[in-house]
């Protein structure tokens, strides 16, 4: 069977390489093909048609071997189901709640909901996000105080309910003539931070909380994500960037493999898995961007992100980059890479396998973040 099952992979591969590539191999040979699937192209190593073409064949064909082997040894099994999406309901003390969850719960009604946590890990506001979720499913984050109360809330999934029938996919228009004109500006002591968001997102106050609520520019500006941050928590947070240290990057990079999972989950793309070995190349880049006060994804000495992967001894089939910087934490970097085409192709790119994230900061605790995604 595995002689089989290779044979037929080769035919199908060498069918859709010749589909796309006929005239490339008629006219320069397979070298021609590895050096346009070399070419860096919206920060993916591969020809999007040739990587598609052979993951596509790849995959089906060993799905549809594995149900043959299973067939004939008539031991299929059905498929482990979707975790049940929770029936929402509309909040009863706040104007948003998220997974029927609202500023002031308790965490233990909470974990006997959803049980324990899967991750919790240090956020810019100096508490941690502890993030519950199913395989990236019914994903969400909560924040809690030292008393285990609920003080802020994230999710990017069909976890929203409000008084105003807000939910994710609800227009840009109807957010704002539901709760009218959002701040554009939050003040910090004797220091008044603006807001400049180029629409993605409104920040409005309300219930004693800054609810912010994040739009999708390429499904018609629909609401994509809900953010609430108590008062308080916002209060305590003294300057726009939280300053830096190795359990704030940590945490940060954390966050940005989670969120970059939700949303593939949102578009019924699979999970992808962290990848330790690629973390130092992302770290330092990122570092090195931090330092020597450039954003690109060529470095100084002319490195692509193949470059440095092939540096650091990675073998990939394909590999991209995704950068950020400036944004005050993951939630913000993760939704204007989400915003950004080629950025979002890449988070979207139903070929790649893992991912590692690497984050850094400059002297003024701006953080810089890097997205190395990979197959190996």
């Amino acid at each position: 069977m595995p002689k089989i099952r290779n044979i037929i992979a080769l035919l199908l591969v060498a069918g859709a390489l010749w589909h796309f590539y006929g005239d490339t191999f008629n006219d320069s040979g397979v070298k021609g093909v590895a050096n346009e699937i070399r070419s860096d192209v919206s920060g993916v190593i591969s020809d999007p048609k040739v990587a598609a073409a052979i993951e596509t064949f790849n995959e089906k064909m060993q799905i549809w071997l594995d149900k043959l082997s299973q067939k004939i040894q008539g031991s299929e099994q059905p498929g482990q189901p979707d975790p049940e999406k929770p029936d929402l309901t509309a909040p009863t003390d706040q104007s948003f709640s998220i997974h029927n969850v609202e500023l002031g719960d308790s965490r233990s009604e909470i974990e006997e909901e959803t049980g324990p946590p899967e991750r919790s890990t240090l956020n810019q506001y100096g508490v941690n996000w502890t993030a519950y979720h199913d395989n990236y499913r019914n994903f969400f984050m909560v924040a809690y105080n030292e008393n285990d109360t609920v003080i802020g809330l994230y999710t990017n999934q069909d976890l929203v309910a409000s008084k105003q029938e807000i939910t994710i996919d609800s227009s840009k228009e109807s957010v704002r003539s539901s709760l009218g004109e959002p701040v554009d500006g939050i003040r910090k002591g004797l220091v008044r931070y603006k807001i400049q968001n180029n629409g993605e997102y409104d920040t409005f106050l309300m219930d004693n909380s800054y609810v912010t609520v994040f739009y999708d520019k390429h499904e018609g500006n629909s609401v994509t994500a809900v953010q609430i941050i108590s008062e308080e928590l916002e209060q305590q947070k003294k300057k726009f960037f939280a300053e830096g240290n190795d359990e704030l990057r940590e945490g940060f990079e954390y966050q940005l493999f989670d969120l970059t999972n939700a949303a593939r989950v949102n578009h019924g793309l699979s999970v992808l898995s962290w990848d330790e070995t690629v973390k130092t190349t992302a770290r330092d880049h990122s570092e090195d961007m931090a330092v020597n006060d450039y954003f690109s994804h060529t470095n100084p000495e002319g490195q692509s992100p193949f470059d440095r992967l092939d540096e650091d001894g990675i073998s990939y089939r394909m590999a991209g980059e995704n950068l950020a910087s400036g944004q005050p934490s993951s939630i913000y970097a993760h939704e204007g890479l989400m915003n950004s085409l080629g950025h979002r192709e890449n988070i979207l790119q139903e070929g790649y396998k893992s991912l590692a994230v690497g984050v850094a900061f400059n002297e003024e605790s701006r953080p810089f973040y890097t997205e190395n995604f990979i197959t190996k």
